[in-house]
């Protein structure tokens, strides 16, 4: 399959930002965005009826095995977000469609928002702020406390995690954090050997963690029982990651001082739908509505950082940053023909390739291929005087997933 520009269509749902669609645009695509976050039965219709190459999503949008079977077309999929466990990984990996996030576009603004939370919890600015709104005017210390001097507990030291740590230290907190990856620590912060640990010597904890099989329900009454009395709790990370009916009676209890929650194990799919939670109308509880990269600054960024993925694939078959895929990238000369290929991963295909470029006489410019367990993928120059059969042939291969020719 060779695509032109102007033949490539993009799909960008859920608002995803201007930046993306002027990229996206620029380069010639006809791009087409929807605010809402389709349902699936509306995504496969979309797939299916528009000829869809590129999807764009944000973190509402489901794409499951359906809507991915629904349509061939689909090139790559673009998650302008930091998650991609609402995508169907595994069945877009065996498709040969490869998965673009943004990991790090958005850290400062969780990051700055982490910190407000702390300093609001630390001082019941919410309940404060709410009263004086209601009219009444209860001007009180106890309980109140600055956070400099306090321990901040991150668990997940990743780029978010990273940031938050920076911050802290410069509010003069004393921050330790917990990961299962060796994590190389920034300033003054250390390492503690375990969850446990972290919980029972910090005064906020703060998570920061995917979702995986590890990660769900990770905090839950036993995790909650073993922080410190009076301690406080942040998630912006996934709504699964913390048991609600446990957390909500840890506070009620006054085990837990407060909390500051911007992500839930269920969200209204849209900003008029009703939201439920046991943590509501709690004291000095933070509720926000999955709103941590929601800035200007991050949205734009982004848009940018996901868009130029997506086109460095498109343009060049450049797989750099996909969760799911093997990673490819190689430079392009001129005047050849580039053969992209996506194979299942078994002895002999790199042969079979090679044995159809040669019966055709043709010279091979550049080649590289990387796999993983299920599947290759392989970018392959070759003089543009070159036969059209080649990659005709190689898309004729038994192992063949999928080809695709840029000129």
């Amino acid at each position: 399959m060779t695509l032109s520009p102007e033949r490539v269509k993009v799909l960008l749902v859920e608002n995803v930002h201007p930046t993306a669609r002027a990229l996206l645009a620029d380069a010639g695509f006809e791009v087409e965005c929807l605010s809402q976050a389709p349902k699936e039965d509306e995504l496969v219709a979309l797939l299916a009826g528009k000829g869809i190459h590129i999807l764009g999503i944000r973190s509402k949008t489901q794409v499951s095995a359906r809507a991915l079977a629904a349509t061939k077309d689909l090139l790559a999929v673009g998650c302008f977000c930091i998650g991609t466990n609402q995508v169907a990984l595994k069945d877009a990996h065996g498709l040969g469609v490869p998965v673009f996030n943004a990991p790090f576009s958005n850290t400062r603004s969780v990051a700055e928002l982490i910190l407000s939370e702390i300093v609001v919890l630390a001082r019941q600015l919410g309940d404060r702020s709410r009263e004086v709104h209601e009219g009444k005017w209860r001007k009180v210390s106890a309980g109140c406390y600055e956070i400099r001097g306090k321990t901040l507990g991150i668990v997940g030291y990743g780029h978010i995690g990273t940031q938050v740590g920076v911050l802290a230290e410069a509010f003069g907190m004393r921050t330790i954090y917990y990961d299962i990856a060796t994590r190389l620590p920034i300033g003054n912060i250390h390492s503690v050997s375990s969850l446990g640990a972290l919980l029972g010597a910090a005064d906020f904890v703060t998570l920061h963690v995917p979702l995986t099989p590890q990660t769900e329900n990770m905090i839950g009454e036993a995790e909650l029982a073993m922080m410190k009395q009076g301690s406080f709790l942040l998630n912006a990370s996934r709504g699964s990651v913390v048991q609600i009916g446990p957390l909500a009676s840890a506070i009620k209890r006054k085990h837990l001082a407060g909390a500051a929650i911007d992500v839930y194990p269920h969200e209204p799919e849209s900003n008029s739908d009703d939201f439920a939670s046991e943590l509501r109308g709690l004291p000095n509880v933070v509720l926000t509505p999955h709103i941590g990269g929601s800035t200007e600054e991050a949205q734009a960024a982004i848009g940018r950082e996901v868009a130029t993925s997506l086109l460095k694939f498109l343009n060049a078959g450049t797989s750099t940053g996909a969760v799911n895929f093997p990673q490819v990238e190689l430079a392009q000369p001129v005047s050849t023909h580039r053969i992209l290929n996506v194979h299942r991963n078994v002895p002999g295909v790199l042969r079979d390739i090679n044995r159809i470029v040669s019966d055709h006489s043709a010279n091979i410019r550049a080649q590289v291929l990387s796999t993983d367990a299920e599947v290759g993928y392989l970018i392959m120059d070759v003089d543009d005087t070159v036969s059209s059969d080649i990659p005709k042939e190689i898309a004729a291969l038994k192992t063949n997933i999928r080809t695709r020719v840029l000129t």
